[in-house]
């Protein structure tokens, strides 16, 4: 297995996709032979099937949480096969499947392509598939792609708590070494800084020194996986296989978990907070463009830190502990153990409001504003 070259750290990288150096790095590790994560769920995931709208292509895999669904989006759901995800033990990625990708024969091509799912209704990318070959790597350097705003992105810093200070980086689905894509919306998701430089990074390393040094072909899939209507993605399913050797030289399929060391995320807005305090959302501020630090090869943007928000008036409720409890966010009505919203995982409800009977939940949901016939979890109901 070909081994990719990193990247260096910078001073205060803008917040998009890291670049790949010429000179190896020492801070970013490639694994040669991928090896396997075995951490387990703590509880058994079950499977169901999911429904989205069909596309030209089969894309990629997807999986129930234990708070609700996560689909890959464009996919033709007849064909989808549901997988469990490990819960998130401090490893940057997992293997799925054996580390074998789900492509079918008739998917393996020597003909260099790449395509690109439409967005979905919430604007959410879609799975981005490619057989890579010399011809579509780029020849020039990358452009800016600071236009792009992917859904759930919000301009934070977290200074010593994330590499680079930023906590979001638009994250290429394909990476831009590969497809030469710049300012593509369809593949630029919100990527945590770790997850794009620890998770996706190494293996998108790895395909484009192959791919360069061989001149053969990869076939290369990534599906950002989001739960129900959250507008950031858990993370992405990334497959490869080598075609010319049959996966001899490339083969994986791993899940890269949407995650920052230290910072708290809410996957339904982007909305974030450092571990133990409330989650923010700073205001967006214009882009600007440092044009005296192009060794960087990103643009620059301007400082941010979190800033507290009012939070709106509700009616005074009881909190801690109760039979039910309420998203003080959108008002849905969990029953307490029920499912992962009302647990201690990374899906766990930020504002959860307890009452000890269905009425006062009901009441406390409804002076939110919850559409009545959302109110209740599916998971829990």
């Amino acid at each position: 297995m070909l081994a990719g070259c990193g990247t260096g750290k910078t001073a205060d990288p803008e917040p998009e996709e890291a670049l790949v150096e010429e000179a190896v790095s020492e801070e970013t590790t490639v694994p040669e032979e991928t090896e396997s994560v075995k951490s387990e769920p703590e509880e058994s995931i079950s499977e169901r099937r999911g429904e989205s709208e069909p596309a030209e292509t089969v894309y990629g895999k997807a999986r129930q949480s234990e708070s609700g669904d996560i689909t890959g989006t464009n996919a033709a759901a007849e064909e989808i096969s549901y997988i469990d995800i490990p819960v998130y033990t401090g490893n940057a990625y997992t293997e799925i499947n054996g580390n074998v990708p789900y492509f079918d024969e008739e998917d393996m091509t020597d003909v260099s392509y790449e395509y690109y799912s439409e967005l979905d209704a919430l604007g959410r990318c879609g799975a981005c598939m490619a057989s890579v070959g010399q011809d579509i790597m780029p020849v020039e350097e990358r452009g800016k792609i600071g236009s792009v705003k992917p859904t759930g992105w919000h301009t934070v810093k977290y200074e010593g708590v994330v590499d680079g200070n930023y906590l979001y980086n638009r994250c290429h689905l394909l990476g831009f070494q590969l497809t030469g894509e710049n300012a593509n919306m369809k593949n630029l998701i919100t990527g945590t800084r770790y997850m794009n430089v620890e998770g996706m990074l190494p293996f998108e390393n790895m395909v484009a020194d192959y791919v360069k040094e061989t001149g053969n072909h990869v076939m290369y899939r990534v599906t950002p996986l989001f739960e129900g209507d959250n507008l950031v993605a858990d993370g992405v399913l990334m497959e490869a296989k080598s075609v010319e050797d049959d996966g001899e030289d490339i083969l994986f399929n791993v899940f890269c978990y949407n995650v920052q060391p230290g910072v708290s995320i809410d996957y339904t807005t982007g909305t974030s907070s450092l571990e133990g305090t409330a989650a923010v959302a700073p205001s967006e501020p214009q882009e600007q463009e440092n044009v005296g630090q192009q060794e960087s090869q990103t643009e620059q943007q301007p400082e941010i830190q979190p800033q507290t928000q009012p939070e709106p008036q509700q009616p005074a409720a009881p909190a801690g502990s109760g039979s039910y409890a309420v998203n003080g966010k959108n008002g849905k009505i969990h029953i307490v153990g029920g499912c992962a919203a009302t647990g201690n995982s990374k899906n766990a409800m930020s504002q959860p409001v307890y009452f000890d009977t269905y009425e006062e939940a009901a009441a406390y949901s409804a002076s939110i504003g919850s559409d009545e016939s959302e109110r209740n979890c599916k998971n829990c109901w």
